[in-house]
């Protein structure tokens, strides 16, 4: 048997694995903007409408960096996903969760809780690239993000579900209270 130190990356690590995963995340990215924007526009005019629109910024950021990920590993989305990523962003811009972009309602708490399910799934995503070391696939001449800027992303997303899930338990009582 082969000591592990011995294998090379490539019998360590199957892309045609990777690259479907990292194409699934690339998709939600996209309809978590989507999402991202719908509150932005949601909670516009409270004291939350900062908070975000930082977080919309943020989510795009992210996907585009993921994106630059995936092009430095050599790899390019399948068209179909790409076509599927853009039905599904369409939809979450009509914020089925909260159609009348109401502060005070179910959906808004809907809404707040989708959002959380996005950003635990980035979490997911990032811990993941952590395990993985990206840095031997890389085609010569392209960079791919490092632990450092991994790691960054990681705690920022902590970060984006601590603030989410604050505004929330913040939110909460006023949204349920009855009137």
């Amino acid at each position: 048997m082969t000591p592990d130190t011995e294998r090379t990356p490539a019998a360590r690590f199957d892309p045609s694995t990777l690259y479907p995963y990292l194409d699934l995340h690339l998709m939600g990215a996209s309809n978590g903007i989507r999402l991202f924007d719908a509150a932005h526009s949601s909670w516009t005019g409270t004291q939350y409408e900062a908070d975000f629109g930082r977080l919309r910024m943020t989510v795009r950021e992210e996907r585009a960096m993921l994106k630059r990920l995936i092009k430095a590993l050599g790899h390019r989305p399948s068209l179909p996903k790409q076509s599927l990523a853009r039905v599904m962003a369409l939809v979450s811009a009509r914020n089925p969760l909260n159609p009348r972009r109401r502060t005070a309602s179910g959906g808004a708490q809907l809404e707040l809780e989708s959002l959380l399910s996005v950003l635990k799934g980035k979490e997911a995503l990032w811990l993941t690239l952590l395990a993985v070391p990206l840095e031997d696939w890389a085609r010569a001449g392209e960079g791919v993000p490092g632990h450092a800027a991994i790691e960054r992303s990681l705690a920022d997303c902590r970060g984006q579900q601590e603030l989410v899930a604050g505004i929330m338990t913040a939110t909460a009582a006023d949204r349920f209270r009855r009137r």
